[in-house]
């Protein structure tokens, strides 16, 4: 999934719209590197934040001639804009100068802000997709009301959703996918403890993230996506000796789903699934997309395969989310030194994405 495989389509009609994440971490410095190292493909993008903060971050990252950044009116000002060119809506208050590396409330209202703007811009169809830069959970929650309820995006994304949809929280499941070149893999549970993920896989649950992986992948790879599933135990339970699970709850839920013309199969025992799945050099794999019983057996192996190369796509959403596989990276934030990546992979994939809804 490098970015050479993610070029724009000839003809976009509506723009995509890129929050720059928490405006102290290295999300408004990656965002404005992913324009000058790959201007083909933010053509048509737009930044949803504050003119004056890419300003600043362009700074960073500019060291040889002017790369300038535009305000625009509208998200349709995005598609008339020149090459080499960063337009910046400005959809918040001008923000103040905050020091880069700082956890900071105000960081975190803006970070919040801009997510909500771009959510429902993406709601109402006045952009294609939305490509999130890191906020700062922490920032986030001192920012107080409404986003001290949030865990991070994901959930503020599913709450703006199922308001628009008009559904209650629990009518608007969410998947988190991480993926890269060579691998995808989608989680049944994400952020809780070992001990909860366990008892999430229910054979609801577990044939809910089957049925919302198929509907996402369908139109991305214009075929029904070919599922293994992972056991939960050692070697899939070993036929019961380590453990029920496969054969009590994933098994039924396998034959559910391949009633319903799911194409799924597994259980596979864990430590060998990823690497059916791994794009092989010829550009085969046997599987399109491994289904992880928990966060930790789904994300270190694609996240082994590295952390810039991967992209957290949320699927279950009426619209379409990714964002880089890292976090705000305090620590180096205002250095120049951030690295684009994932985020450029991160747009690329949405780029996809859009297209394959067509």
């Amino acid at each position: 999934m490098t970015s050479k495989s993610f070029l724009p389509t000839p003809l976009m009609t509506r723009p995509i719209a890129i929050t720059p994440g928490d405006p102290c971490g290295i999300g408004p410095e990656i965002v404005a590197r992913a324009w000058c190292q790959a201007p083909e493909l933010t053509q048509g993008c737009f930044v949803a934040g504050d003119v004056g903060l890419m300003r600043r971050a362009m700074a960073l990252v500019q060291t040889v001639s002017a790369y300038p950044v535009c305000e625009i009116e509208t998200p349709a000002d995005a598609l008339r804009v020149p090459p080499r060119c960063l337009p910046v809506l400005q959809v918040v208050p001008v923000a103040p100068v905050l020091p880069w590396g700082c956890i900071d409330a105000r960081a975190g209202q803006l970070a919040g802000d801009t997510v909500l703007w771009a959510t429902r811009a993406a709601l109402r169809g006045d952009v294609a997709a939305l490509v999130t830069a890191p906020l700062h959970k922490e920032a986030l929650h001192a920012a107080g009301a409404p986003y001290n309820q949030y865990p991070g995006h994901t959930e503020l994304l599913q709450a703006e959703s199922a308001l628009h949809m008009g559904v209650l929280l629990d009518q608007m499941p969410v998947r988190m996918m991480l993926a890269n070149d060579e691998l995808r893999t989608v989680l049944v549970s994400i952020h809780v403890s070992l001990r909860q993920a366990l008892e999430a896989i229910t054979l609801e649950r577990v044939l809910q993230t089957l049925r919302i992986t198929d509907a996402a992948l369908t139109p991305v790879l214009g075929r029904r996506p070919r599922m293994a599933v992972a056991g939960v135990n050692p070697h899939a339970g070993e036929g019961g000796l380590f453990g029920r699970e496969e054969i009590d709850i994933v098994q039924p839920c396998l034959a559910i789903a391949q009633q319903e013309g799911l194409d799924v199969h597994g259980p596979y025992a864990p430590d060998t699934v990823f690497m059916r799945a791994r794009q092989q050099a010829d550009g085969r794999r046997e599987f399109d997309v491994v289904i992880a019983m928990y966060h930790d057996q789904g994300l270190i192996p694609v996240k082994y395969l590295g952390v810039e190369q991967g992209v957290n796509v949320t699927l279950g959403l009426p619209l379409i989310r990714t964002s880089p596989d890292h976090g705000t990276a305090m620590d180096v934030a205002g250095q120049g030194i951030a690295n684009a990546s994932s985020l450029i992979q991160a747009i690329g994939m949405a780029r996809h994405m859009v297209s394959g809804m067509h």
